[in-house]
């Protein structure tokens, strides 16, 4: 059995679509609706389903009220050159990361 205080995989993000795919993703893991997720931040429905399908302008504050309602925390740390040629190579070759 998984050991129940092990942390969960970090997700590398590196687009606006990659952070959209994992704030919907967490969102609908707490079971929080567009607009539940939009009162705990003090945005609109329709700017969490902007969010959500990559809105390439988000503000940094608006990003740390989201990932603060929905229990995450941001994270920097050196990338890793294999992972970014892969995403390139990916990227490149008409690949999708979702």
């Amino acid at each position: 059995p998984p050991e129940r205080n092990m942390p969960a995989m970090a997700d590398i993000i590196r687009t606006p679509q990659q952070l959209g795919n994992l704030i919907r993703r967490q969102r609908r893991k707490l079971g929080l609706t567009q607009a539940a997720l939009g009162v705990r931040t003090g945005q609109r429905q329709s700017m969490i389903s902007q969010i959500e399908q990559g809105y390439p302008s988000l503000r940094l504050d608006t990003l740390i009220d989201l990932l603060a309602a929905l229990d995450l925390d941001l994270q920097a740390a050196p990338r890793d050159r294999s992972t970014v040629d892969d995403a390139i190579a990916r990227m490149l070759l008409g690949g999708n990361d979702d």
